[in-house]
């Protein structure tokens, strides 16, 4: 299996799809059933070929103007490490060497590993983009890791990279810097295996896709009252009748299905129908093969019979669905080495049987349903399932929130505290400064009592000037408590009296 899901919905995510699932090692016969899907197929499709000469009866066949052909586009393999096979392989099909020996190879080598150890051979210059090339998958496969262990909720694990990178066996996870023999070997196996599931998947993927729509429709008609389901009943019923009311559909690969592209979509006259003008017409490669992608444009005219994409009854994603079908009959009816690829001689060999001559009717998918009721039972009980756990996780992201709120409530009121904390002590600050006191129109600015300077009477005085300054301090303490016989207000004018000269000395 292979890596889904980061997109996807990244991305891309997504779109990030978002699982890594793990592949089993493939045995030695998928070597036989998948080599030159892995080798030729790929190789035609990023590689621009001659094609082969056409040989076609002038007397009969009117030959068409020559063009010049563009070099096939590269093709999607659906593979998650498509972008990095792809560039591996147009790399050393650049390699003249290599590309000669991709051509001529045969499936016996490719069991040995023979056309892994070419590789040895390759120039300085393939081999060093190469190296580079495999960096920057090792590279993305790390990000993919780390960024799946976020998504769980990992973010403080420690992440085992090397022990992650060995589910991606199409690489060496051990030798992360430089693309050797068994790199290549290692890429052509997953490669030849994984596409051979490929077909597999998509079936299971198309299965979903019909049941969540059936699915939806059932659950839209709960919501509808007796008369909506019925007008809804109706509707459906009646597109049903409209897309499979379509002209008949040829059997895939039959000589009437052959016959109708030899004359509408090659302008040619049925009456001189030739199976190997027909095999050169649509070789767009001309590769001497018949691959999946040019099998399928063969059944353009067929499904467009079936589906219009302008209809409301037509599904597009059923006639892609209906494409694989037709390709897949032809394979197992033609490919008979089973490498995935038509031969010229298994074709013409394929157009001398019967089936080809009287083929018998090609059911489309509405007349195949693609699921069966217990299938659907068993679907429906899943998707409730999923949709409990997503409910009681949203539960529980809830009660985080809420306990978030309630923190933040507690860090909001420790702010204020703090606030009212500051502002308390700006306060008291402000408090202790020094402030200015007005006495007879002088401004003194108050000291604070332990760096005021003592009065000159209280300080030290000379031996001779001791008795003096006693006397005045008798004298001043006389004063302050008044003579017993002078009246209240005759006491405090003499107070005053007695500070003015301390007062005036600290002016000066």
């Amino acid at each position: 299996m292979c890596l889904e899901n980061v997109n996807t919905n990244c991305a891309e995510a997504g779109r990030v799809q978002d699982s890594v699932s793990v592949k089993k090692q493939p045995d030695k016969m998928s070597w036989t059933n998948g080599f030159l899907t892995s080798c030729l197929v790929l190789a035609s499709l990023l590689s621009s070929s001659e094609a082969v000469p056409i040989s076609v009866d002038k007397t009969k066949v009117k030959i068409p103007e020559e063009t010049v052909q563009e070099a096939p586009q590269s093709v999607d393999t659906g593979l998650h490490y498509d972008r990095y096979l792809r560039e591996v392989i147009d790399f050393l099909e650049k390699d003249q060497h290599f590309r000669e020996k991709l051509h001529n190879t045969d499936m016996e080598d490719i069991k040995q590993g023979k056309l892994a150890k070419e590789l040895d051979f390759v120039s300085h210059h393939v081999r060093t983009k190469l190296d580079e090339l495999k960096r920057q998958e090792v590279s993305r496969l790390r990000t993919l890791i780390k960024a799946k262990q976020d998504i769980e909720g990992g973010n403080d694990m420690a992440v085992d990279h090397q022990a992650l990178l060995k589910q991606f066996e199409y690489l060496n996870h051990m030798n992360p810097h430089t693309f050797e023999v068994e790199d290549l070997d290692r890429l052509i196996k997953s490669a030849t295996k994984d596409l051979e599931n490929f077909d597999k998947e998509r079936h299971e993927e198309f299965k979903r896709y019909e049941m969540m729509k059936e699915h939806e429709r059932r659950e839209h008609l709960k919501t509808l009252d007796e008369e909506g389901r019925k007008k809804e009943e109706e509707h459906y019923e009646e597109m049903k009748k409209k897309h499979a009311d379509h002209p008949k559909v040829n059997h895939p690969g039959s000589q009437d299905q052959l016959k109708e592209v030899w004359e509408e979509a090659d302008g040619l006259d049925p009456e001189d129908f030739d199976p190997k003008t027909f095999f050169n017409l649509h070789d767009t490669n001309g590769d001497g093969f018949f691959d999946e992608q040019e099998l399928e444009a063969l059944f353009t005219k067929e499904l467009e019979k079936i589906y219009d994409p302008t209809n409301e009854e037509d599904d597009m994603v059923e006639m892609e669905e209906e494409r694989l079908r037709m390709r897949e009959h032809v394979m197992n009816e033609v490919d008979a080495n089973k490498d995935r690829l038509v031969s010229l001689d298994e074709f013409l060999i394929a157009t001398k049987k019967k089936e080809f001559l009287e083929p018998d009717s090609w059911e489309t998918l509405e007349q195949n349903q693609a699921y069966t009721e217990e299938e659907m039972r068993e679907f429906e009980e899943h998707l409730a399932k999923q949709e409990e756990d997503l409910n009681l996780k949203a539960v529980d992201l809830q009660k985080q929130r809420e306990e978030l709120e309630r923190q933040q409530e507690q860090l909001n009121a420790q702010k204020i505290q703090l606030q009212q904390a500051v502002e308390h002590m700006e306060r008291l600050k402000k408090t202790e400064q020094p402030h200015e006191v007005h006495v007879e129109g002088n401004a003194v600015q108050e000291v604070p009592q332990h760096e005021q300077a003592l009065p000159p009477e209280h300080q030290p005085s000379p031996p001779d000037q001791e008795a003096p300054a006693a006397q005045n301090d008798i004298a001043q303490q006389d004063l302050s408590q008044g003579h017993p016989n002078q009246s209240q207000d005759d006491q405090e004018q003499a107070q005053v009296e007695s500070r003015e000269p301390q007062v005036e000395r600290r002016v000066i």
